[in-house]
């Protein structure tokens, strides 16, 4: 079989519209800025990439760091620029619901992806995900998906200040990038499926690993550390601009 086959895979063709539609029901009722949509849109468009375009064959069949980045883009890219595209007021208005609240409180969101994160990288349930693609691995992609939307939601709708934002981005950073890193280490290859899959680019099974691995561990460096040095600089600056104004006000 060629392995460079694009698909139309169930989260482009069910989730990306429903998405749609609910995003513009929303903007119906709580118009958003131009970049705020761009951002929606940028998100919808990285869950066509990775399940439209030969990625997605390739995690099927072949490749470890195809299913990684897959993952990645489910359970962090995508959900991040669709919380920041939503408009403040409709964030707010979700804020009236209980649910929303509990479900978005930092001291579950965090506990809740990284539980989705690990308890899916066990390879009994990762090889089950990959052997039942029409049930198993589609609740697998909803998890990551719709913890990855709680995960950001507390920084990215403004419920935390830039200080506490910081703390839970490097704890997120700290607590996600060990998965990688073990997945890299590990000197034999785990996830039975991909041990028996077709090889390509001459890649064996460990290789592929650890490939995965370090590219999952340098992504969530890259994403989570950065996210962590803006809202840790933001505070910074108004830690500053606080003492200046009390300097101010004592030295009139």
């Amino acid at each position: 079989m060629n392995p460079y086959l694009w698909s139309l895979h169930a989260e482009a063709v069910v989730l990306v519209p429903l998405l749609a539609l609910a995003y513009a029901l929303v903007l119906r009722g709580h118009p958003a800025q131009g970049w705020r949509i761009a951002c929606f849109l940028g998100g919808l468009g990285l869950i066509l990439v990775v399940f439209v375009t030969p990625i997605e064959n390739l995690a099927l069949r072949y490749l470890l760091t195809a299913h990684l980045l897959q993952n990645v883009a489910l359970a962090e890219w995508s959900p991040a620029l669709i919380v920041l595209g939503l408009p403040p007021a409709a964030a707010g208005a979700a804020r009236k619901y209980a649910a929303i609240r509990a479900l978005t409180n930092p001291l579950l969101a965090l506990p809740f992806w990284l539980a989705t994160y690990y308890v899916w990288h066990i390879p009994a349930a990762y090889d089950a995900a990959l052997r039942h693609p029409s049930t198993l691995l589609h609740l697998e992609h909803v998890c990551y998906f719709v913890t990855g939307v709680l995960v950001w939601w507390p920084v990215l709708t403004g419920r935390l200040d830039a200080g506490t934002s910081a703390a839970y981005l490097f704890a997120a950073f700290a607590l996600a990038s060990p998965l990688g890193l073990l997945l890299a280490l590990i000197p034999n290859a785990v996830y039975g499926f991909y041990v028996h899959a077709p090889r390509i680019w001459g890649w064996s099974p460990l290789t592929d690993q650890q490939i995965a691995g370090v590219t999952m561990a340098a992504e969530e460096a890259v994403v989570f550390f950065w996210a962590f040095a803006f809202y840790f600089v933001r505070f910074m600056r108004r830690d500053e601009t606080a003492l200046d104004l009390k300097h101010a006000r004592w030295t009139r």
